[in-house]
Formats: structure tokens, sequence, C-alpha cells
């Protein structure tokens, strides 16, 4: 048996600061590329210079880069609200991507290989994982005690306060690594997207520390309204897209490229559909027919079914009726990924099988690759979600936040990333987002779209792993400014 000085001494218990650095070597990008990792821990200080939490970050730095000034830095943040870092972390940016196949589906064993697409020869990046996510954690307070719930809401746990505590931090780690020169980006994954968004603004107002980019990865609404008809149509190129990869449409369609059909229905989504889901109960008998003809021809499913939804087709139910008559439904997040419910009948599905089929892949390759590779010895819990909810969502003004951000910045510019599969954050909501940040116009030419051939995490397909880097590379290349370029309009 332990004694209770030997239990003590093995409590889940968390040092406030702490760093492992390891050396690699990658190819990257077609040339050998030398870099270090420092996985660590940096805490977040309240005003009067207390650790209240601490985050655990793993940052990449290329090695032999003789103008750090020049070196762009990029933070990498995901959602969920309370979701790990891990995503674009082993699955994207960094030099380690999943061992997953070239569609993105799991296999054993598991674990990390070679990311030869990764960024790392353009830029470093951190992944940071906010509080209650990954390993990072809420410390006690100095008189050795817990803030409540409550206080931790107030402290971390809303959009507000995340932007709040998150600029902060990136002060600190900006200061410790000695990086103030450098170009600076934000990357942010789904709700991530509203987090970077809302930090734009922050950082310079409250840190006066100014970006080069921001880049919302299947973005959220970032607080850009788009409810009734707006939300009900924007559907709809997500659906076309979805049966056209499960081959649900009529021949002429189906025997096309995506790229030929999908011009065709966000064109009517637009200028026909979102008209007609506007006049409601007083649409012409004759017009609700036609559209729903039309809603049918794209979206895969029946006249009789559109009908009965009034031509506002729920997307849980889409997810479920779609496949129906095979006895499947599509997932979520990346609809090419088929579930099996219990019963043929019902609303929406059972499960979320994109979801389960990533964590099946992620979760043991993160613990591995942090502790075994890395060299990050903790007895916690990697949290890839965390409990951070009730989640504050009140005063979310991060779109405008960042149409302020790129006013006041000249230099500031934004890229958007989506998979035409991801029935979550669909990447026409995701366009629509982009048109909205700016409603003067007069930013057009900073704002740019990517769309890519699968779902959320759309670079868990090899083909899009490789494109979607390479997009990033041009961003970041086309956003850092001619030497002596001023930042003016």
């Amino acid at each position: 048996m332990l004694s209770a000085t030997a239990n003590d001494d093995h409590r889940r218990t968390l040092q406030a600061e702490s760093v492992n650095v390891t050396e690699h070597r990658a190819r990257i990008n077609g040339e050998r590329v030398s870099y270090k990792v420092h996985a660590g821990f940096l805490p977040v200080w309240d005003d009067e210079g207390h650790p209240t939490a601490t985050l655990q970050y793993t940052y990449y730095e290329r090695q032999g880069v003789s103008d750090q000034e020049k070196r762009p830095l990029m933070m990498s943040f995901n959602g969920g609200p309370g979701s790990a870092s891990v995503w674009m972390h082993i699955a994207y940016t960094g030099p380690k991507s999943l061992r997953v196949d070239d569609e993105g589906f799991p296999i054993q064993p598991y674990g990390v290989k070679e990311n030869p697409y990764s960024v790392l020869d353009k830029t470093d990046i951190v992944f940071v994982n906010p509080v209650n996510t990954g390993y990072s954690r809420v410390l006690p307070g100095p008189d050795g005690k817990m803030p409540s719930r409550s206080e931790q809401q107030e402290m971390f746990f809303g959009v507000n306060a995340d932007i709040q505590y998150l600029a902060d931090w990136i002060n600190t780690f900006v200061t410790r690594y000695e990086r103030w020169r450098s170009p600076k980006y934000l990357i942010g994954e789904s709700y991530g997207t509203t987090r970077v968004a809302g930090l734009a603004l922050e950082l310079q107002n409250r840190q006066w520390m100014y970006l080069n980019g921001v880049v919302l990865v299947s973005p959220t609404d970032i607080g850009i309204d788009r409810d009734g008809p707006v939300k009900a149509a924007n559907r709809l190129p997500y659906f076309a897209a979805t049966a056209w990869y499960h081959g649900q449409l009529d021949d002429d369609l189906q025997s096309g490229d995506l790229y030929d059909l999908l011009p065709k229905v966000e064109e009517f989504t637009i200028n026909t559909y979102l008209p007609a889901l506007a006049k409601g109960a007083w649409i012409d008998e004759e017009e609700k027919q036609e559209i729903a003809s039309q809603v049918a021809r794209y979206s895969g499913l029946s006249e009789e079914v559109v009908l009965r939804s009034n031509l506002d087709i729920d997307t849980a139910f889409f997810w479920k009726e779609l496949l129906r008559h095979e006895g499947h439904t599509v997932g979520r997040l990346d609809s090419r990924y088929k579930g099996l419910d219990r019963d043929d009948v019902g609303e929406r599905p059972d499960f979320n099988s994109e979801l389960t089929s990533w964590l099946h892949s992620f979760t043991p390759a993160i613990n591995y690759y942090l502790r075994e590779e890395l060299g990050v010895k903790t007895d916690l819990k990697y949290n890839m979600f965390g409990p951070v909810h009730p989640w504050d969502r009140s005063g979310n003004n991060t779109g405008e936040n960042l149409r302020q951000a790129m006013a006041q910045n000249p230099y500031l510019q934004v890229l958007v990333q989506s998979g035409y599969y991801d029935g979550a954050t669909n990447y026409f909501d995701a366009k629509y987002t982009k048109w909205q940040i700016d409603p003067s116009g007069k930013m057009k030419d900073r704002l740019f779209f990517e769309g890519y051939r699968s779902g959320h995490m759309m670079y868990l397909r090899r083909e899009d792993l490789e494109l979607s880097n390479q997009h990033l590379r041009e961003f970041i290349n086309n956003s850092i400014p001619q030497e002596g370029e001023a930042a003016k309009y």
C-alpha cells in the first residue's frame, strides 16, 4: 500500500510553467527543414500577476533562419468551444500528419507520419490549447483554492472572456520568444474562427499587436446574422454537393463534375430559392411547386419531402433522409462518411459518423506523439473535448471586430477555407460570411475564399491537405508587404 506521502506525490498536479525542447528534421515542400519543437506550458496571469491557468502549447521553430524578423509566426486555434488544438496540429499545418488513408479514414497501427505539405517551410507555428482543452487547466488561486465554476466561466468560458485572456497569453508568448518583429498570423477552425476574428481587434486595440493575416477554416457565423430564409436557402449548395458525392442526382447533373454543378446551384439559391422562401405562406402555389421541383432535383430528395418541409429542409433530417433507402446516414461534419442507425425511420442520425471515425484516429495519435516524441510528461488526461460549458455566447461581435481590425490595419488580409461536404459550417454560409464582413466592399481585395472536395477538416483528404497548405503558403506570400511598403490607404 502506498503511503500518504507517496499518494500526495502522485497527484495529478501541473506546474504553471515548463517546457521540453526537441530537435527534428523533415522534408517539407521539397526541401530539407531542420526545426525545434518547444512543447510547454505558459501561464495566464491576473491583474495582480498571479497565474490563473496554464496553457499547453506546441511551438515549431525552423532552424537556420538568418533574419527572424522576416520569419512569419502563425498562432493556431481549434474550436468547439472546448476542443483541443489536436486537429490542425497533427493533420493540417504541422510537420506531422495523422496516419489515415488518402480519404481520411482510420487505419492501424495508430500514430503520425511525416507531413510533406506542412507550411513550416514558410512560417513558424504555435498550436495553443485554451483552458480545459488538451492539457491546459485552471490553476488554484494564491490561497490554494480553485475558483468556483461561476468564477471560471467569467474568467475563461465565453466569447469575450476567451478572446481577452488569449490575447494576454499571446502577448506573453510573443515576448518570451522574442517574436514582436515577425509578421503574424492567426488561423482558427470552426469555433476557432470566432476566436481569431475577435482576437484580431483585441490584439490591435489592447495589446498593440498588428497582424498580417487571419485564416478562417470552416468558419462559424462569427456573429453575423443569417437566420430565417437566408439560413434555410444557404444549405442547398451543400445538399447538392453531398448528393452528388453519393450519386443521388439525376444523370445529367451526376455526369458532370462537382465544379460544374455548384455554380448552377449557387445561382439558383441566391436569385430564386431565397426570394421564394422570403414569401413564406404567401408564395403562389404554382411557384411553390416549381421551387420544390428544383430543390428536389439539386438536393437528391423527393419533391414530396421538400413540400412537406415547406421548402425549408432541416439539415439533420437531410443527413437521415438522403441515403435512408440504402440504410445509411451521412455525416454532419463530413458527409462523405456513412453511418448505421438502429432504425431507418426517424428525423436525425443516431450519431455523427465522421466524428467517431476521427476520434478513432486522433486520440491515440496525439497522446503518443506528445508524450513519446515531444517529451511532455504528465498524468493529466488529454481533453479532446474539455469541460467549458455553459459557454457565454452573448456579445458576439467578432465579425464586426474583424472588419474593424482590417479597416484600421491596411496590411491585414483574410482567407476563408471550407470543405464542400461540411454540413455543420457549410461552405455557402462561409461565402455569405465573407460577403457580409465588409458591406462597403472597400476591402474586397483583401478577402479570399478557397473550397475543397472534403468536409469540415478538409485537410484529412490527402489531395486537399496538399492544396490547402499551398493556399496558405500563397496567402502568406501575398500578405507580406514589399520592403518599404507602408501601411496606408
